[in-house]
Order: structure tokens, then C-alpha cells, then sequence
């Protein structure tokens, strides 16, 4: 018998499919379901770094739904198919294992940094779409495509108070802007969250790369 997801209503189950299928539209990477204490966490790497050399931050898609007290898991899965019954959702047979998911964004300590109108971060985030559309060329290869995705959405915006426009990319296509709504800005370490109503996004920035400082061992004379 295969797997199932039970959720805490309805309700909660649609919203579940709309996140997943809403990652699915921009990521081949799957969706991870951390399910413990009637709590179900669901995130998704909107943007991450393929290679070592990659500048391409990581953006974490994240929502926080209810689920059966009972529900533990901790898997990634591709996508998810309703049921008869409202409350569950069918799990595949087999989960992914992607590089993104050994990222993990801190659970606590998160210190409030300020705040950002939701209607500019969805100004930047259609400013980035032109500019991918604009930059896109006919013919162009898979790495090239993601050289121009990684320019464009990895950029440092001042507009998003030097957070990468990617963080807004991740909100739009997401789903989590709505209306007039003052998002939170909070951070934790490497790690920068905006809580917005309906979810939160988590960016960590590009791994530093180069050579560190050579620092001298042994004893002095």
C-alpha cells in the first residue's frame, strides 16, 4: 500500500498540492516534507549552485502547514496525487536526493533586521523576469541559460536592501505575494528569511571561493 500524507483538513491538503505543483513548475529538484508534532514543513530550492565554482545563491521556498500529530517524515518527493479522501495525499514509491537539501537553514535565532514593502519585491521580481526574458537567446545552451539565470537573479538588488534578486523571483513564483503587506526581514548567521503571510523565503548567499590567508603553525623562536 503506498504512503500517505495525512493533513489537518482539507483545506491544508489543497494548499500542499498548490505548493508542490507551483515548485514543480520551476524545479526539477522536488520538494522536501519535514513532518513531526502535527507540524508538516514544506521548502523548496528555488535557486541553488550546481557546480563548486557557481555563484548562484541558494533560495529556499518555504510553508508551514498542519498535519496529523501522528504524521513523521522526512523525504523529498517530485510530486504528490490526491486521494478519495479530502485529508490524504498519496506519496511516489521512490524519494529524490538532491544537493540542496544538505543546506539546511538554522531553526531558531532568527533577530528582526527591518522590513520590505511586498509591492516592491514583486517590481523586482517582473524587473528579473524581463531581464532573463531580454537576455535569452535562441538556440542557447543549458549551461548559458543558467549563466544568465545566475546573473541576473544572484545580483545583489538595493532595492531589496542588497538581498539577491533571486529572493524575489522565489516569492513570485511561489505564490507568497499578496496584496499590501509589510514582509519581515530576519537573520540568522549566512542566512536571511522573509516572512511573508502566506510562506517564507530563505536565502543563503554564494560559498565564498578563492584562497584563504596562510596562517603560521609551530612554535616561535
Amino acid at each position: 500500500m503506498a504512503h500517505q500524507l495525512v493533513l489537518a483538513d482539507p483545506d491544508t491538503a489543497k494548499d500542499v498540492l498548490t505548493f508542490v505543483g507551483r515548485a514543480k513548475r520551476i524545479t526539477a529538484e522536488g520538494v522536501r516534507l519535514q513532518a513531526a508534532d502535527g507540524v508538516l514543513a514544506l521548502s523548496t530550492a528555488v535557486l541553488a549552485p550546481v557546480t563548486l565554482f557557481d555563484q548562484t545563491p541558494t533560495i529556499l521556498a518555504m510553508r508551514i502547514v498542519s498535519a496529523d500529530p501522528e504524521l513523521q517524515c522526512d523525504i523529498v518527493v517530485d510530486e504528490l496525487a490526491a486521494t478519495d479522501d479530502d485529508l490524504r495525499l498519496t506519496l511516489p514509491e521512490l524519494g529524490l536526493s538532491p544537493s540542496w537539501v544538505g543546506v539546511a537553514p538554522p531553526r531558531g535565532q532568527w533577530a528582526p533586521v527591518g522590513a520590505l514593502p511586498a509591492s516592491k519585491i514583486a517590481q523586482r521580481a517582473q524587473w528579473g523576469i524581463s531581464a532573463v526574458a531580454r537576455g535569452a537567446v535562441d538556440g542557447a545552451g543549458e549551461e548559458a541559460v543558467r549563466a544568465l539565470r545566475a546573473a541576473i537573479w544572484g545580483e545583489p538588488d538595493e532595492d531589496l536592501d542588497g538581498l539577491p534578486r533571486g529572493a524575489a523571483f522565489a516569492a513570485d513564483a511561489m505564490g507568497f505575494i499578496s496584496g499590501e503587506e509589510e514582509v519581515r526581514v530576519m537573520r540568522s548567521g549566512r542566512w536571511t528569511r522573509l516572512a511573508f503571510r502566506r510562506g517564507h523565503v530563505l536565502v543563503r548567499g554564494p560559498v565564498a571561493s578563492g584562497l584563504t590567508s596562510v596562517r603560521e603553525t609551530g612554535s616561535s623562536v
